[in-house]
């Protein structure tokens, strides 16, 4: 995966997270299936955007997160719920989600920031 198809990679997996999130907080009890992200990948077009774009669509996306976690009361954070087969809760997501992001960024500054040729 390039780092367009990374982008993407976050992108496209906050926003099923933060779905699962948004359900468990509504107090939603159905079990959610889990989704391939290999998939994801293969079909988000991401090489066929700009880095600029995706990175702009990453901003948007976590300012929705965001806006969806500071709106939450006490209670919804703590309600659990069923996604992939795995119990999980509302707080647990956003430290997921956060996670995720992180352990990419990594990967992106390890892998491909050092090509970059400084000034």
């Amino acid at each position: 995966m390039d780092g367009q198809g990374v982008v993407g990679h976050i992108t496209d997996t906050e926003r099923v997270f933060t779905y699962r999130a948004l359900r468990i907080a509504r107090a939603d009890t159905t079990p959610m299936e889990g989704f391939e992200q290999d998939d994801y990948v293969k079909n988000g077009g991401f090489n066929d955007r700009t880095l600029a774009d995706l990175t702009d669509e990453f901003d948007q996306v976590r300012n929705a997160t965001l806006a969806l976690y500071q709106g939450l009361g006490g209670e919804a954070w703590a309600r659990r719920g069923v996604a992939n087969k795995n119990e999980v809760t509302v707080r647990a997501l956003a430290y997921i989600i956060a996670g995720h992001e992180l352990h990419h960024r990594r990967i992106l500054e390890e892998k491909y920031l050092p090509a970059i040729p400084r000034a």
